[in-house]
């Protein structure tokens, strides 16, 4: 981590002689468009994939932890997504997005969804979305039941004596009772869709055109690849700090409500 911060501060390949040269690759950062546009598109992202995680997981949760048939089968079932490589998953996603899918637009005479998504540099957001959320929720709905289970049947009874609908038990018993969980699943699925990577790598690869490039996937590209060591370091020194900047606004609101 201190080297890190120490190459930051330098010219380095990452190979060979290298010199101190101050602020300059920061300063360079906050003038890169590049830059700019991956730190735009990935919150963009990152809020998006934790409202509709959280969302859905929580939904999933309540259906799941109430007496339903075959619950436990469907709990695991739900949990299957987040066992599996994204990488491997990303790949098969990229089949349907590339071939199965446009060829289902056109049938239904869809006009956008008639051409691969991947390729299109308005909606090609919406695969790497999709898979983030489809990966992610299993992890949330382990958290939301492990807190829905933590929550006294008696008080649900004594709701129902009072005449409480369902929507009044979720919002005034369920929703306050597993506060704590949410606070632990808001800030896991930020920082989890904040470092969007995997996704990009196996759907887009940063394209069409760099429009779906993270901030982790142009710290990568450039860093590795692209001869940009030094320069990437002092980016990947300024996303920590932000992410960290982040947690803890989230973890100060979740506390005081």
């Amino acid at each position: 981590f201190l080297d890190g911060i120490k190459y930051s501060f330098t010219n380095s390949q990452g190979y060979g002689d290298y010199k101190f040269i101050g602020l300059k690759n920061y300063i360079a950062l906050f003038q890169d468009n590049r830059v700019g546009h991956a730190y735009l598109f990935t919150f963009l992202i990152a809020i998006l994939i934790t409202v509709l995680i959280n969302v859905i997981a929580l939904f999933l949760s309540v259906l799941l932890n109430s007496k339903i048939a075959f619950k436990n089968g469907f709990r695991a079932i739900f949990f299957i997504p987040y066992t599996l490589s994204v990488l491997v998953i990303g790949y098969v996603f990229k089949y349907i997005f590339m071939n199965p899918l446009p060829e289902l637009g056109k049938a239904l005479g869809i006009k956008w969804l008639s051409t691969s998504l991947l390729t299109n540099e308005q909606l090609s957001w919406i695969p790497i979305v999709f898979l983030a959320v489809w990966q992610g929720i299993a992890y949330s709905v382990l958290i939301y039941l492990a807190g829905l289970q933590t929550i006294d049947d008696e008080i649900y009874e004594a709701a129902a004596i009072d005449g409480v609908n369902a929507w009044q038990k979720f919002w005034k018993i369920t929703f306050p009772l597993i506060g704590p969980f949410f606070t632990i699943n808001l800030v896991l699925s930020m920082k989890n869709a904040l470092g969007t990577f995997d996704q990009v790598v196996a759907l887009t690869e940063g394209g069409p055109n760099s429009s779906t490039e993270t901030v982790t996937y142009l710290i990568w590209k450039g860093g590795l690849t692209g001869g940009e060591y030094a320069y990437q370091t002092a980016n990947a020194v300024l996303f920590f700090i932000v992410l960290a900047i982040i947690a803890f606004v989230q973890l100060r609101i979740s506390r005081s409500q």
